[in-house]
């Protein structure tokens, strides 16, 4: 089983959220080692979307930190693999998209 993340990180997570969001600074999460957390989405990365356990985790995560679930996105690290991977390439690049969209926001707001 993966670790959790402790309850006094939690909270400084989210009162660094609640201080940004006053800035008016987006806020996104990433999830990580996703293929760990979840047997399957370790058996095929395609179920990232589907697997309750990792959508439990993403509601946990969101509530404790305050940041919305369509925020939130999970990434499957290359940790061990040699060749790239279409399904881990995917995930990473659709997180990346969303970041470079929120920051683009933010920029054209101030």
């Amino acid at each position: 089983t993966r670790a959790e993340i402790k309850n006094p990180v939690l909270q400084k997570m989210a009162a660094i959220r609640e201080a940004a969001s006053d800035l008016g600074i987006p806020q996104m999460a990433i999830i990580t080692n996703i293929d760990g957390a979840c047997a399957e989405t370790e058996k095929d990365l395609n179920n990232v979307y589907k697997s309750k356990h990792l959508k439990k985790k993403m509601n946990d995560f969101s509530a404790a930190v305050g940041i919305p679930m369509n925020c939130i996105f999970p990434v499957k690290n290359y940790s061990e693999e040699i060749d790239i991977n279409d399904d881990v390439d995917s995930l990473i690049l659709s997180a990346l998209r969303r970041m470079i969209d929120f920051g683009d926001d933010f920029i054209n707001k101030i």
